[in-house]
């Protein structure tokens, strides 16, 4: 079927953004539309200034018989902040407050939009890293890593407290909890890595780091890389934390029970990210 080259666009545009860092031939648009490769060499150039000049991302371009085109996910510092600023608004909402000090987050993560921009925002502080998956730890961090893995195009393995029948034979490892300081217990599939993996881990919510020390220990039972660590909230109450390099869209900085009052500054995420805009 011949495509009009509006047409053609419209429909290189959705295939690209619907596969993120996935190398694909000119040769196979060239065919796909039954157009010249010069052709599509324009187009792919009036998508990626498009992309660009948006904010959405870029195209980049791999020479040589084996090469082609790749969409790299990416965001712009102003639409960054942007967002970072909306997170901030509403996790600071004293409406918030649980019993004990503790915020309610559920309802962000339960939040399509919000936890697809959150994805996006760590999938470009990572985009110009090799990362094979991302790991995350039930529950809560589920969604936020499924998010950023749609925009990096990797799968994602889930850590958990206790082993289950479904997730065959596993590795497990103890680990201590960084906030309570008690000895915790953390499982993984044996099929859910591969030796040498590149790995970024992803969760909701960082205080001393004991949980992310962890998953960070049980990469080595797998022969694992650690790629990198991002979390959507950190706690600035931590004494003593266990981890050092990692990236973070929100800081908590005090919850003032009795008056209700919650205080977030944006976390380190522009630090993290110098040079990536």
């Amino acid at each position: 079927m011949k495509f009009r080259r509006s047409e053609r666009l419209i429909d290189m545009t959705h295939y690209l953004l619907e596969r993120p860092k996935e190398l694909v031939s000119l040769t196979f648009f060239s065919e796909r539309y039954e157009s010249a490769k010069s052709s599509i060499s324009e187009d792919l150039a009036i998508i990626k200034e498009t992309f660009e000049r948006q904010g959405i991302g870029t195209l980049q371009t791999i020479p040589g018989a084996a090469g082609g085109v790749k969409y790299i996910s990416h965001m712009k510092e102003e639409a960054a902040r942007e967002i970072i600023a909306e997170l901030c608004q509403l996790i600071a909402d004293p409406e918030r407050l649980l019993p004990g000090g503790y915020l309610y987050l559920t309802d962000l993560i339960g939040n399509p939009q919000i936890v697809s921009k959150v994805g996006k925002l760590l999938a470009s502080s990572f985009a110009n890293k090799d990362i094979d998956v991302i790991m995350t730890v039930a529950t809560k961090g589920i969604p936020i890593a499924h998010a950023a893995a749609s925009y990096l195009n990797v799968p994602v393995v889930i850590v958990r407290r206790d082993s289950k029948v479904t997730e065959g034979s596993t590795v497990s490892i103890n680990y201590v909890s960084g906030s309570s300081k008690r000895i915790q217990t953390m499982v993984l599939s044996k099929r859910s890595l591969n030796e040498g993996a590149r790995v970024l881990i992803v969760d909701d919510f960082m205080k001393a780091g004991g949980t992310v020390n962890g998953m960070v220990n049980l990469l080595e039972e797998f022969n694992a890389t650690l790629a990198g660590i991002a979390v959507l909230l950190e706690s600035e109450e931590a004494e003593e934390r266990l981890v050092d390099d990692y990236v973070s869209l929100v800081k908590l900085m005090d919850v003032d029970v009795k008056e209700k009052k919650i205080r977030v500054v944006e976390g380190n995420y522009f630090l993290q990210s110098k040079g990536d805009f």
